[in-house]
């Protein structure tokens, strides 16, 4: 084998936004309220192989907006996806690359459609803040080995 066929290969295919959502429940009363609403935003990231060193991954963003009486101003959920070639690279790698490399790509991306999304809704644009994916997947990994050792098998 050549020396440029071990080389790790990483590049980008295709960038898309494989689902988008936008529910406003109490329209057109909504947006007569007069209090900011309270912002939560959630974060799903997935990887899957697709074919031999190609990968889908997607990003999930779920921003709700609530009143402090619990009513739902808005709720946009954002699936921004990626085919990334990834090969040459260890096996134990590809999950940090897919979790933390890809998602950094992707986020600026679902970010933008989230900020669109609300603002087309007529309300003002949610600008996400950054995120540490890397601190995000070690945080994850850690509940998950917490989840593991606590578990007892049922009889």
């Amino acid at each position: 084998m050549s020396e440029t066929a071990q080389q790790p290969v990483f590049s980008i295919e295709k960038l898309y936004v494989k689902d988008l959502s936008l529910e406003v429940p109490n329209a057109p009363q909504i947006y007569l309220e007069r209090e900011a609403p309270q912002i939560a935003v959630q974060l799903r990231t997935e990887g899957n192989v697709v074919d031999e060193g190609v990968f889908e991954v997607n990003l999930t963003v779920t921003v709700t907006a609530k009143l402090p009486d619990e009513k739902t101003v808005f709720l946009v959920e954002v699936a921004q996806a990626g085919i990334f070639q990834i090969r040459n690279v260890p096996q134990e790698d590809l999950e940090p690359i897919m979790m933390i490399g890809c998602a950094n790509i992707l986020f600026p991306y679902a970010r933008e459609a989230v900020s669109d999304a609300v603002s087309r809704a007529g309300f003002q644009p949610v600008v996400l803040a950054p995120v540490n994916f890397e601190a995000l997947y070690q945080q994850n990994r850690q509940q998950a080995a917490a989840q593991a050792g606590t578990d007892v098998p049922i009889q």
